[in-house]
């Protein structure tokens, strides 16, 4: 279902831009697909503008209603750790007919690195 393919359905935002769209306060939904352990130690901050989801990478097909629900007309960008899981779940979504989705180039390893070091790396 979620299988890698060589065409690419979604676009792809960079740290920095999500940074500068929270920044503006900007509505968007934010789904972060990484398993609980991983999103025990840590995740993105967002501000009251977005919304936080989290839906483990093996949830999300059949949880599809939750995330078509609260992304409503916003853009949705999703992340993994380094941005191969978001990316196929992101492919997934827009071929389920879901728009405006995004994938998080980087994952939140590159948050770490290039946008805010608090954030532990793994």
């Amino acid at each position: 279902m979620f299988g890698i393919k060589a065409k690419q359905d979604v676009a792809t935002w960079t740290v920095a831009e999500l940074k500068g769209r929270l920044d503006r306060c900007e509505p968007i939904t934010v789904l972060d697909v990484r398993e609980d352990d991983e999103r025990a130690s840590c995740a993105i901050a967002l501000p009251p503008t977005a919304r936080d989801l989290h839906i483990p990478m093996r949830d999300v097909s059949e949880r599809f209603e939750d995330v078509r629900a609260a992304v409503g007309p916003d853009p949705l960008v999703v992340y993994c750790h380094h941005g191969v899981r978001s990316l196929s779940v992101a492919n997934w979504l827009a071929r389920q007919g879901l728009g405006g989705v995004h994938n998080l180039s980087g994952g939140i390893d590159a948050w770490s690195k290039d946008v805010d070091p608090s954030v532990p790396r793994y």
